[in-house]
């Protein structure tokens, strides 16, 4: 894919577990006839629940901590994207980006495609949108290190549209295009500063992030108006490579998320609560890259895991396929022929993701998560479970 690949290579070592930082120097050229100049525009896949998808932002400030990358501006924050059930027919379609946005991440990774066509691309949450009757489980999602939670925009939609409320994180100055209050879009400027002594400390950093949203978003003072909705006693997360291993680092320290997967992401080594309490963790990443003895840090925490546990790999993905950026980058034509398309990476992103939820927090029977089937042969599981270490496909 060239566009997916080309912000991959901006974040290649994250996914292979070498935690190294580089350039995003491999540009990607709009192909001509592209969906740039289609009728149509990009679009995101429909989602595949019941629900209608509701959708509004949350800026939450942590006056305890100091911002780590930029101490001068003084309080850490973050931008909550909260997705929730909605009764259907109402509020307006909530854009993807804003074409500001969408220069400034675009600029970020090197890659030439137009702004106005990343952030024109349609979306099926509506802001304003009545939040449906019911309480539902909380999933917390975090993104990759330099892209905005917009790229999980996919994923968090239609996770919503199966019951859940659904809140995608943007941690400051850690990506570009994403736009604070007062301060207008903020730079990455953590960009350059993630290696290999660094990336625990960030991780941990985000692990701190993302339980400080959790006390904002269960208190009873809680500053989101439709908090009622949450059940407070189910809650899961997620997160893609710097937000895959935040999710394993939080989950070490805070109980209260009760199932966790990590998107293609390296670990970190914490010690003795890797084992999560017996908690529920799935592990989803590249074949290539992800495939028994070829991360460390995969194997080990494989090993510490001491609960339900899946490891499943996919055939021909790069590190963005379990992102917005694979899908879209097909609908540019810019899949790589050989690899897996990007929309068919997003489905199998979108079924695995949806059946760990509502088995782990809906009490759902899901089949697909102890055998793929004949209709997913890019799907290998290569650990059963955690009586079961042979491998299964």
């Amino acid at each position: 894919m060239l566009l997916a690949g080309a912000v991959a290579a901006g974040v290649a070592a994250l996914g292979t577990g070498g935690a190294q930082e580089s350039a995003a120097s491999t540009t990607a050229s709009s192909p001509t006839g592209t969906a740039g100049s289609r009728a149509n525009g990009l679009a995101l896949a429909d989602p595949t629940g019941p629900y209608t998808v509701g959708r509004e932002s949350l800026h939450l400030v942590d006056k305890t901590r100091r911002d780590p990358w930029v101490p001068k501006a003084g309080n850490r924050e973050l931008m909550v994207s909260m997705y929730y059930p909605a009764h259907k027919a109402s509020g307006k379609t909530t854009p993807y980006m804003t074409t500001k946005g969408a220069q400034a991440f675009l600029e970020e990774m090197g890659l030439e495609v137009p702004a106005k066509t990343i952030a024109g691309t349609k979306t099926h949450a509506r802001t304003g949108a009545r939040p449906a009757s019911g309480k539902f489980p909380l999933v917390v999602l975090s993104p990759g290190f330099k892209t905005p939670g917009a790229t999980l925009t996919g994923l968090a939609e239609d996770l919503t549209s199966r019951g859940n409320v659904v809140a995608v994180v943007d941690h400051a100055y850690e990506a570009a295009g994403v736009s604070f209050p007062g301060k207008s879009i903020l730079p990455c400027a953590a960009c350059g500063k993630i290696d290999s002594t660094t990336f625990q400390p960030a991780a941990e950093g985000r692990a701190k992030d993302l339980s400080f949203t959790l006390d904002r978003l269960l208190s009873r003072t809680s500053p989101w108006k439709h908090a009622g909705m949450v059940d407070k006693k189910k809650v899961g997360m997620a997160g893609h490579s710097l937000g895959g291993a935040s999710t394993a680092a939080t989950m070490e320290k805070d109980s209260r998320v009760r199932a966790g997967v990590n998107m293609d992401g390296p670990f970190i080594n914490s010690g003795k609560s890797s084992d999560l309490s017996g908690r529920p963790f799935m592990m989803l990443g590249t074949k290539a890259d992800h495939s028994p003895g070829d991360d460390t840090t995969w194997d080990t925490a494989w090993k510490q895991l001491s609960g339900w546990k899946r490891w499943a790999t996919l055939t021909g993905a790069e590190h963005m396929s379990f992102t917005d950026l694979a899908p879209l980058a097909g609908q540019l034509g810019a899949d790589d022929p050989e690899g897996l398309p990007g929309k068919r990476a997003a489905e199998i992103t979108r079924d695995y993701l949806g059946a760990f939820f509502d088995r782990h927090l809906h009490g759902k029977r899901e089949p697909l998560l102890d055998h793929p089937g004949e209709t997913r042969p890019e799907v290998t599981l290569q650990h059963r479970d955690s009586r079961d270490p042979s491998p299964r496909s």
